[in-house]
């Protein structure tokens, strides 16, 4: 790993200092005035740390406003807030699963969703990426009393997206849960970014939960699972990354709460939506993979092309890592391109330029 610098939508790489279009800080809100200033509020009215597990006295009145906040934003009973994606996927899974429950997983989840299913002890089904037709065979056949579909719904590496609805028509069917990781689709999906199962129509169906982060288009940190009160209130009880885990710091859920009021009343997600389509709109020719989000990847092949356009981007000042096996399969090795509301038109004009003449 090469340590690094942020700066706004600049970063700086030993003595490199390059145009960052790798974050998932969608909205660039991260570093937005307002949000700086709420957290650092928030750190000399409350400290840095919580000092303990929500269960025992890290539960500040301030985690419940947000999480109340966020549920009623996205549509759903209730909300729990937790320390980080990895912890929600792999606590939630645990909590919900064991050696008699089924899970059928997309072949290309996240890590987290793939490491939780193994180790909540269920067996786990894989089914061919957006495979839905295969995904129903696999339910037809194996008719365990308890089982959960699981999918991103914005699939990190590729930017494509899950038809949650058919997943929820399938759940329904054959009776499984359904649980969706929108974390690359918050912020970035929809009207106000509220995401891929508002712009669905499915928010807060009793079969279904969703997982978030806060580390990406809310531009702090932390992660949240929304769901019914009951599903909810289980999970308090049940989740032991959450029960076993120090509070997330109250300037990181302070931040989140400024930049949901942002996304809720400017224009920032629409600013973002506006990018990613005149992105599209000028990337015409460039072999990109199928995306409508912030996410556009470009598929190289072997690693060390992957390595070599990467370095050239660094040479004219983009930085554009290469994303190589284990975290893609073998032989798609690619630029992912990400693209924030805080870029400008020149910004994406002097990248696609540069992404021509790679060749």
């Amino acid at each position: 790993m090469l340590a690094s610098q942020r700066d706004g939508l600049w970063i700086t790489v030993g003595e490199e200092k390059m145009l960052n279009f790798s974050s998932n800080d969608y909205l660039g809100l991260s570093t937005h005035t307002e949000v700086c200033a709420v957290a650092k509020d928030a750190i000399e009215r409350y400290g840095v740390g919580s000092g303990a597990s929500r269960l025992v006295s890290g539960d500040a009145p301030l985690l419940h406003t947000f999480e109340q906040a966020l549920a009623a934003w996205k549509g759903f009973d209730a909300c729990l807030v937790v320390g980080s994606g990895m912890l929600a996927n792999i606590g939630l899974l645990q909590a919900l699963a064991d050696r008699h429950t089924h899970i059928f997983s997309d072949k290309l989840n996240h890590a987290s969703l793939v490491d939780g299913a193994r180790l909540s002890g269920a067996k786990v089904h894989r089914y061919p990426h957006l495979n839905l037709d295969v995904l129903g065979n696999m339910l037809q056949k194996h008719t365990a009393k308890q089982r959960i579909i699981v999918s991103d719904g914005v699939f990190s590496m590729d930017g494509d997206t899950a038809d949650v609805q058919a997943l929820l028509n399938l759940a329904e069917t054959h009776d499984a849960l359904l649980l969706i990781d929108d974390a690359h689709g918050t912020g970035v999906v929809g009207k106000h970014g509220k995401g891929l199962l508002t712009q669905a129509g499915i928010v807060g169906h009793s079969r279904l939960l969703e997982v978030g982060t806060l580390g990406k288009a809310f531009g702090s940190y932390g992660a949240y699972v929304l769901g019914t009160h009951e599903m909810i209130e289980g999970l308090k009880q049940r989740m032991r990354t959450l029960i076993y885990s120090t509070a997330l710091p109250l300037s990181v859920i302070a931040a989140a709460q400024v930049t949901l009021h942002i996304m809720q009343n400017t224009d920032v997600v629409e600013k973002l939506q506006q990018n990613i389509q005149y992105f599209l709109s000028q990337a015409k020719g460039i072999h990109l993979m199928p995306s409508t989000t912030a996410i556009q990847p470009m598929l190289l092949g072997e690693d060390e092309q992957a390595l070599l356009a990467a370095q050239r981007l660094r040479t004219q000042g983009f930085f554009v890592p290469a994303i190589r096996p284990p975290t893609v399969p073998q032989g798609q090795s690619r630029l992912r391109i990400t693209l924030s509301a805080a870029h400008q038109k020149q910004d994406i004009n002097a990248l696609i330029h540069a992404l021509f003449n790679l060749g």
